[in-house]
């Protein structure tokens, strides 16, 4: 291909490489010269003009790039008529769109004039969504570098989309004592929301005690069902493969294929398989619309494409869907940077409900379940926490051996909850402008919890409080400001920070969280045997 000035006498036949205005004749930018255009050209007084000319060897722009695009394109795809050398490709229906990227990646290697453009791959896409483009950069090239491109393409088409299929999925939500029903419900509206534009539906609604043996019943019977998928919502993170949901698939014969994933939101995931079906254990960040990890898979199941453990662990990068809550944020006010909130774990009660073992030494996941509760506020940025003790003082302390706490001890703890709030606050650093208060006996809530409310805290400088929720219902902990703690006076009996959290009025900065733990608290036998799965 040649280009540069040509003589208009020599123009015919030539593609005219930037447009060319003379009297009332225009020739746009990219049209082939005719015999009547060099003709009027010369009469207007142009005597050369910048064009194209073709080689022997060569081929145009638009007939290169319809070969590619219809060497690229796949199952699913439909590809546009060339226009000024680019092909569009779109989706032919909704499903997610699948890539060799290595494929794609060699072709824009092969030479500067060729490039294909695509959407990330295993994209969920709709019908009509444009997934991809050739693009051929100058006017023309050698056709053997067209050649080239489809022989390294060995006829196997890199852009295809898997559609969604007409799937049931049936969903199974466990159950543990205060996670309130309307929870399950507002979880389930999402979940079909979610199968709307795969064309999905919600095939099955179970609902039993958190723990494996009723929960690998519940699995084994969805899944030699109509259930195409399994979806288990837990009212209890996954933490481990040895925690409920995990052992609840191995025990009614399935497989776990991965747990845990490198995207956030959607960390704790679990995938696994029985009976040929998808068994999915959501995140808690599935109970929310906002996109996170879990779409990520229901997608790719919705698609009938395997999950494996490669897959999930290939998720990595691009898998941060929003700011982690637990690292520094550079925008944050001063007072946070300056001023770190403390942490206050209340851990005095007598544990009435519990019968006669302190429910706050019971083991939960190898560990005292106080530990777990100070162990999140230690993770945080809470600075200093401290732990005030009553009841069987000794052996609280002692579950707490070796943890960088501060311990308090209230004599007045059989008086009520008050008494030891009063004890938190009086030993918070004077220059604390706040403080997270957890329950010791919540060991599910985390660092993140407690640092988000922290963050929010340090964004809003007329909050007096900041409370997380669940669908719309307060839970634990709460943040408080040390403007209100001048209230805790006005404290008695079983009064804690929700009373200070009234004093606050529309000072209360209610933060929204997917996250039952905030919702959870141990206060029966029965409470921790589902907990435990019944260990």
């Amino acid at each position: 291909m040649k280009f540069g000035s040509v003589p208009i006498a020599q123009a015919e036949g030539c593609v005219a490489a930037h447009s060319v205005r003379a009297g009332d004749l225009v020739i746009r930018k990219g049209a082939t010269i005719t015999a009547s255009d060099v003709a009027r050209l010369a009469a207007a007084g142009v005597g050369e003009l910048v064009a194209v000319r073709l080689e022997p060897g060569d081929i145009d722009e638009n007939a290169a790039a319809t070969r590619l695009a219809a060497a690229l394109a796949g199952q699913g795809v439909t590809v546009e008529k060339a226009f000024t050398g680019r092909v569009n490709l779109f989706a032919r229906a909704a499903g997610v769109l699948r890539l060799d990227v290595a494929a794609i990646d060699a072709l824009n290697r092969i030479d500067e004039a060729i490039t294909i453009a695509t959407l990330p791959t295993m994209k969920a896409v709709v019908a009509g969504e444009m997934v991809g483009t050739v693009k051929i950069i100058p006017y023309g090239l050698p056709e053997a570098l067209v050649r080239e491109a489809l022989e390294a393409l060995s006829g196997v088409a890199p852009i295809s989309v898997a559609a969604y299929r007409p799937m049931s999925v049936g969903v199974i939500s466990t159950l543990l004592p205060g996670l309130k029903s309307s929870v399950i419900d507002k979880t389930l509206r999402v979940m079909a929301q979610r199968l709307v534009p795969a064309g999905a539906a919600l095939s099955a609604d179970r609902r039993v005690p958190h723990g494996s043996e009723p929960l690998g019943e519940a699995i084994a019977n969805m899944a030699s069902g109509r259930s195409d998928i399994v979806v288990v919502f837990g009212a209890s993170a996954i933490t481990d493969r040895r925690d409920v949901i995990p052992q609840a698939l191995l025990a009614a014969g399935g497989r776990i294929e991965h747990l845990g994933m490198p995207v956030d939101p959607g960390n704790l995931l679990l995938i696994g398989e029985l009976n040929g079906k998808p068994v999915i254990g959501a995140p808690g960040c599935a109970r929310s619309p906002k996109e996170n990890g879990f779409d990520w898979v229901l997608q790719r199941c919705l698609a009938g494409i395997p999950v494996s453990r490669a897959d999930i662990q290939a998720m990595g990068v691009g898998g941060l869907l929003m700011e982690i809550v637990s690292r520094p944020q550079p925008r944050a006010p001063e007072r946070l940077e300056t001023a770190p909130v403390a942490g206050l774990v209340l851990a005095a009660g007598r544990s009435t409900r519990m019968g006669p073992d302190n429910k706050l030494l019971q083991i939960v996941r190898g560990k005292p379940m106080v530990r777990h509760a100070v162990e999140a506020q230690l993770a945080s940025r809470a600075a200093p926490v401290i732990v005030v003790t009553g009841h069987q003082r000794a052996e609280v302390e002692a579950a707490l051996g070796g943890l960088d706490v501060r311990l308090i001890h209230n004599p007045d703890f059989a008086a009520g909850l008050a008494g030891s709030v009063k004890a938190g606050l009086a030993a918070l650093p004077p220059e604390t402008p706040g403080v997270v208060v957890s329950l010791g006996d919540m060991p599910n809530v985390t660092a993140a919890v407690i640092d988000r409310l922290a963050q929010v805290f340090a964004e809003q400088a007329e909050a007096l409080a900041v409370a997380p929720t669940l669908f719309g219902q307060r839970g634990n902990p709460v943040l408080l400001a040390r403007e209100l703690f001048a209230a805790v006076a006005r404290l008695s009996g079983d009064q804690g920070a929700r009373r200070l959290l009234d004093e606050a009025g529309e000072a209360v900065i209610d933060v929204p969280f997917d996250d039952p733990a905030i919702a959870l608290d141990v206060d029966t036998p029965e409470a921790l045997r589902a907990l435990t799965g019944g260990r």
